[in-house]
């Protein structure tokens, strides 16, 4: 999974998580902060350079889209805890075999 808001000035990533089992059909709220994701799943580097969920920050003024890719893979992809998005997609993109996309629209208070 790849949570990414494009409209920050430079495409933010706020979570990466993979080798999320295929058995697992839900995360549980927290689940990154909270120490509680799945056995055998990782995190890999937000765009604050910490392992894990970064929430939303959007500086006043337009909403932001958040946007939370799923990818379905064939494999388990051997990557380390803390990949970057970059080492994530490249070492997906062979293994790909369904994706979803969800959106989130957020606007900080003015």
């Amino acid at each position: 999974m790849i949570v990414h808001d494009p409209d920050a000035p430079v495409d933010f990533t706020h979570w990466l998580a993979y080798n999320i089992p295929a058995d697992v059909h839900q995360l549980a709220e927290g689940a990154s902060s909270d120490g509680v994701m799945p056995r055998g799943s990782s995190e890999g580097k937000n765009g604050f350079r910490r392992m894990g969920y970064g929430s939303p920050c959007p500086p006043p003024g337009k909403p932001h889209h958040y946007i939370f890719l799923l990818y379905a893979l064939d494999d388990d992809l051997g990557l380390p805890a803390g990949a970057t998005r970059d080492q994530l997609e490249s070492a997906m993109r062979s293994h790909i075999v369904a994706t979803g996309r969800l959106v989130g629209i957020y606007q900080s208070g003015n």
